[in-house]
């Protein structure tokens, strides 16, 4: 098996609990006299590294802080193909780990497989729905967090041309282009949005290209949902630039600005899958499991929003434009699909 490494916590968002999981009090997950945990929990990406900068980071993060605070035994397993997933989840699943973690939206069937064919096994699932009574699932409303991305997108475009660059086209990335568009439409329906999938999570030179077509035609800030090819949108803005021209990039799942700076990252919408990893993993530990149970978190629930750090890149009256969106949909005056 491959070994895990230690990696800190790039950040901690400081926002409520989401997730409480009730139940499944037979579970015996205590940890053991010599004051280190028994609990074994292993994570399986479904694409991309686990320093993607992205989503499977966000949710290593989550489960590394779970190591620091309990001291259970946390691994990862890298998929590098499609065909690699079933033989990484039934390594940790044959192994007797406690409990895997698949991460993506690709994983979901191969979750699902796993799952039926080992009953006795508890797993979850991030970004899917797996109904098995043996499988818990956590989903995100990003097309509320990318809505509130749309309003930023259209209340700063110089040129009235904003963009979206994708991954694969599958349901969770329509979820965010469908969501930006609807929030671009909602602050300003001329403004004209430009589409492309890189056909692929984990091909920067794919994204770069992308985005520079974009640019070239006069969009001025794109918004990413594509992982590790999102890498190449933020390459090419970077590269613009110091060139001086004033392009910006919208980033995804975590603040991307930590890592590729403030100066280029408009904002990040972040899918707070750090905290809804650490969350389940912790209950977990704690005893407290309920398979069968599909979680859904948007922008009430915390889920999902936009980072912090953009406030310097934002003015105010836009911030002020931001949070009466946010309240319209929370209250149910807007529903976002």
């Amino acid at each position: 098996m491959k070994k895990s490494t230690k990696r800190s916590l790039s950040f901690l968002l400081a926002i409520p609990l989401l997730v409480t999981a009730c139940g499944g009090g037979g579970n015996n997950n205590a940890p053991a006299e010599n004051g280190k945990s028994a609990v074994k929990i292993g994570m399986v990406t479904s694409v991309g590294t686990v320093n993607d900068n992205s989503f499977n980071q966000g949710t290593w993060e989550g489960l590394q802080k779970v190591k620091q605070e309990s001291q259970a035994d946390i691994e990862y397993l890298q998929s590098s193909s499609d065909a690699d997933i079933i033989p990484n989840l039934t390594q940790f699943v044959k192994d007797k780990w406690d409990l895997t973690f698949g991460i993506g939206f690709p994983i979901t069937e191969h979750v699902a497989k796993v799952a039926k064919e080992n009953p006795d096994s508890k797993m979850v699932v991030i970004d899917g729905v797996v109904e098995a009574p043996n499988v818990m699932s956590v989903v995100f409303k990003e097309q509320e967090g990318s809505f509130l991305a749309g309003v930023v997108a259209a209340s700063m475009s110089k040129t009235k041309k904003v963009g979206f660059v994708g991954g694969i086209e599958i349901p969770v990335t329509k979820r965010f282009e469908q969501g930006f568009a609807q929030g671009v439409k909602a602050v300003d329906p001329s403004i004209q949005i430009s589409t492309v999938y890189a056909g692929a999570f984990d091909k920067p030179d794919a994204g770069k290209s992308a985005a520079s077509a974009m640019y070239s035609n006069g969009v001025d800030i794109i918004y990413h949902a594509a992982g590790a090819s999102g890498d190449g949108v933020f390459n090419e803005a970077k590269d613009r630039k110091g060139k001086g021209q004033d392009v910006w990039v919208i980033g995804v799942d975590m603040d991307q600005a930590l890592v590729f700076g403030d100066n280029v990252t408009l904002t990040s919408m972040m899918k707070r899958v750090d905290q809804a990893a650490y969350q389940v993993a912790t209950d977990f530990v704690n005893g407290k499991f309920e398979g069968g149970k599909t979680i859904s978190l948007g922008l009430k629930e915390h889920g999902v929003g936009l980072s912090d750090s953009s406030r310097k890149n934002i003015p105010e009256e836009v911030w002020t434009k931001i949070d009466e969106y946010r309240k319209k949909i929370i209250d149910g005056e807007i529903v976002v699909k």
